[in-house]
């Protein structure tokens, strides 16, 4: 069928490394990446977790449509192997979604040494990983010609917590990065956005009480509930597709509308 428009919505045969793909955002994002077509490489501690997502990738998809690397993120050499292996099985890589993190909660600002060991942690996993990963891939993204990198922060960004501080300084340090890195590698034809959740329903939030989740909800957000990862992972979705390409540097709160209630 003859169609009016020129852009195309479709990321059919790109390849994409997915992050902390073996559980929350990170599964959505994996499995709806595969539904529409593209060729996924699941990254993520333990390698029955990994595998579990592969299997359910390959079952749906077939062979070829699912790699699973188990990588630990804050570790520079996992990450270089990570790429390379994606280049070496995709021949190409199109797309990087930075998904992985942690939360150290309530971590006691004034316990120097708990603050020291969960500040590091947090940094190197959050936002470090980040940077690097994106380094290692940008050859690949400039020879794709028109790579997409797509940084998961928080709106902890945005609003705050107490007791998260080393969360909510990486996750801001995520849209600073996000921004500078929109300004420097747009030259290559490559966008660098970031996607804020707030209140989701994923394995970080799994220890806090239904009651609680609820109440939250009613108070905070103006749909009255927490998200889906699947709801994020569409707007990962969005900001990967060939027609989105002149949305850089932007960073999308997907929070039901928590950030912007005043009351």
């Amino acid at each position: 069928m003859e169609r009016l428009t020129n852009l195309s919505r479709s990321i059919s045969g790109r390849v994409a490394i997915i992050t902390g793909a073996a559980s929350g955002m990170g599964r959505a994002t994996a499995r709806l990446f595969a539904d529409e077509g593209a060729r996924v490489v699941v990254a993520d501690l333990g390698q029955q977790r990994v595998d579990a997502v592969v299997d359910e990738i390959l079952a749906v998809h077939g062979a070829d449509s699912a790699l699973g690397v188990v990588t630990d993120v804050s570790d520079a050499r996992q990450l270089e192997h990570l790429v390379a292996r994606t280049v070496e099985w995709g021949g190409r890589l199109d797309i990087v979604v930075n998904n992985a993190g942690i939360s150290v909660i309530n971590s006691p600002f004034q316990d120097a040494e708990e603050f020291e060991s969960s500040w590091a942690q947090t940094l190197d996993v959050n936002l470090t990983a980040h940077a690097r990963l994106v380094r290692l891939a940008l050859p690949h993204l400039i020879e794709s010609g028109g790579g997409r990198i797509v940084n998961i922060a928080s709106t902890e960004a945005l609003v705050s917590t107490a007791g998260l501080g080393a969360y909510a300084a990486t996750k801001a340090g995520v849209i600073g990065l996000t921004q500078s890195l929109a300004v420097e590698l747009g030259r290559h034809g490559i966008t660098v956005n970031a996607i804020c959740p707030g209140p989701i329903a994923t394995p970080m939030t799994a220890a806090i009480d239904e009651e609680s989740k609820a109440t939250y909800a009613r108070r905070r957000v103006p749909l009255r509930r927490y998200g889906d990862p699947e709801e994020v992972a569409h707007m990962t979705l969005n900001l990967c597709l060939p027609a989105s390409s002149f949305v850089n540097g932007a960073h999308i709160p997907v929070d039901g509308g928590m950030s912007i209630r005043h009351t």
